[in-house]
């Protein structure tokens, strides 16, 4: 009986499992199925199916398919055929022009090493580049945007003399270059203006002729640095040439600085760990243009993967809707090259002048690669956009004139004569923001749980990172979402470069827990003067505090 029992019991089993397999399948198959429509409907889909599915502000400005048409393959092949005819005529002409302006250039960035460093030969070789895209980008008023996406894989003769301060001298052969970027012309109105390379690669090798460049030691990444630095200097956007077609003037089509961009490095947080005993040393990178004379970097904090830096940087801006700040967070290996942890970038047509802008920023390994789901950490940056001669009232708090009288001024940029009457000397002031900061720390949100109950008696510890004062409000018993509306005042000596520290804390009888935390610079409330908002707790699942902050200012100057 037992025997039947069991076979009845197998056979139902069984034929379970394959009715279960078998609708696993179909459904599967039909997934697959739909799929395959799917991919099917979008091979078949047109610009104006996609203009119908997504409307223009889903798109980045280059993807736009009502400002950006793509020109068909035959203009392209045109183009690549035309300029393979031209090319030997191109070489001898351009040869010479790009020798007579990349030597001082690179007599500028020469490294310390070297005495001279010069072309005894230059040529562009019989290779011409080929142009991978052809764009139209129509800015909607009297200027037109054509962008050629070239791509070159040259065979050029470029030989580099160079001669070292220890009197060796050594004929270098620069090898295997290759170029990928954007050449881009601007016609407004009916001028071309000659940009230049939005260079994205450039990539080379170098080879001495008769002797071994490794013989001296840091020669080799010496000239390259100062190869790439050249190059990019010479003919990365927004590198300008305006070329008149018509008789007139257009100096105003000239590339000038626009603005300035106030930039404070405030911290990082969550930094993979480069070292195999103790933790990386991290130092940031910040630049807008990739040179070394326009790069800033910052102190190195040592043993720390959640570094505060509080420091201020400010870098002059060209073309806000082209430019972007980068950042480059490195650790710290001493006598051997730094190790990257990761970068970010933000495009400054991201920012509306005169507002503060606070951001964080998830590092990733490559700017040019979309994707990257490995967690290197995030920098927390504050930006001020401030254009040149802007008006509605605005005034930039970083520069040197910020809250000063007329008298002030006449005493800062004039001269001030001594007691004697006689000796006249020149000073210079720096201002300090000086003034007080009220803080009422109205409540906060979803707290995590601290208590095996699943609640907290929770608290807040306030403390100014330059003077330490410091400041707690009451406990909240068992409460995530507690009230305390208490304010206090602290005398700030410096706002523009104090910063606020907020921790929460479950109070504990025999100790206390930790909730999270988050900084605040003053920026924004020296420039608005007082606002409300709320914060995001940082080393916690989750939680935010409201605040009010208001600033009184009673500002004072220093010389220097």
């Amino acid at each position: 009986m037992a025997f039947f029992f069991g076979l009845v019991v197998g056979i139902t089993v069984g034929l379970a499992l394959i009715v279960g397999l078998i609708r696993s399948e179909n459904a599967r198959s039909k997934r697959r199925s739909e799929l395959a429509m799917g991919i099917a409907s979008l091979a078949r889909m047109t610009v104006e199916d996609s203009k119908k599915i997504l409307t223009p502000e889903y798109y980045p400005s280059w993807v736009v398919f009502s400002n950006r048409q793509k020109l068909s393959d035959i203009l392209l092949k045109w183009l690549n055929l035309e300029l393979t005819k031209i090319w030997p005529f191109v070489d001898e002409a351009a040869s010479e022009l790009i020798k007579a302006n990349v030597e001082p250039i690179l007599e500028q960035y020469r490294p310390v090493i070297l005495s001279s460093l010069k072309f005894s030969k230059f040529t562009l070789g019989t290779v011409a580049p080929q142009f991978t895209g052809v764009s139209i980008l129509e800015d909607g008023g009297d200027g037109i945007t054509m962008e050629l996406e070239m791509q070159w894989d040259g065979n050029p003769s470029i030989i580099l003399d160079i001669k070292t301060r220890l009197g060796v001298a050594l004929p270098v052969q620069v090898k295997n270059i290759a170029f990928t970027g954007v050449f881009r012309l601007i016609f407004k109105p009916l001028v071309d203006e000659f940009p230049c390379f939005g260079a994205k690669k450039l990539d080379f090798t170098l080879k001495v002729i008769g002797g071994d460049i490794s013989a001296i030691p840091g020669l080799s990444g010496a000239i390259e640095e100062t190869i790439r630095d050249a190059v990019e200097d010479s003919i990365t956007w927004p590198v300008r040439k305006v070329i008149p077609i018509l008789p007139g003037d257009y100096s105003d089509l000239e590339l000038k600085p626009i603005g300035v961009l106030e930039v404070k490095l405030v911290q990082a947080k969550e930094l993979t760990n480069k070292d195999l005993i103790g933790k990386s040393d991290p130092f940031a990178k910040l630049y807008i243009r990739p040179l070394r004379n326009r790069m800033k970097t910052s102190k190195t904090i040592n043993n720390q993967l959640s570094p505060v830096w509080n420091e201020h940087f400010e870098f002059i801006v060209e073309d806000t809707s082209t430019q972007h700040l980068v950042v480059k967070v490195y650790d710290d290996e001493g006598f051997q090259s730094s190790e990257l942890i990761g970068c970010a970038q933000i495009g400054l047509r991201e920012l509306e002048p005169g507002k503060v802008k606070d951001v964080w920023l998830k590092l990733v390994k490559d700017l040019e690669l979309q994707r990257d789901n490995k967690n290197r950490g995030q920098v927390h940056l504050e930006l001020l956009y401030y254009p040149f001669g802007m008006e509605n009232g605005f005034i930039n708090p970083f520069a040197p004139t910020f809250s000063m009288t007329s008298l002030e001024r006449v005493f800062k940029n004039g001269t001030e004569a001594a007691e004697n009457g006689s000796e006249v000397t020149q000073k210079r002031r720096d201002v300090i923001t000086r003034g007080v900061l009220s803080v009422t720390v109205i409540s906060a949100e979803d707290l995590t749980p601290a208590d095996l109950v699943g609640k907290a008696d929770p608290y807040c510890v306030l403390v100014m990172k330059k003077t330490g004062t410091k400041n707690k409000t009451r406990v909240v018993n068992d409460s995530l979402n507690p009230v305390w509306n208490q304010s206090f005042d602290f005398l700030i000596e410096d706002g523009l470069h104090d910063m606020l520290t907020l921790e929460v804390w479950d109070h504990d009888t025999f100790g206390k827990d930790y909730m999270g935390m988050c900084i605040l610079t003053l920026t924004r409330v020296i420039l608005e003067g007082e606002y409300k908002d709320s914060f995001q707790l940082d080393g916690t699942k989750s939680g935010k505090v409201n605040l009010h902050l208001k600033w009184m200012p009673q500002s004072i100057y220093r010389d220097s």
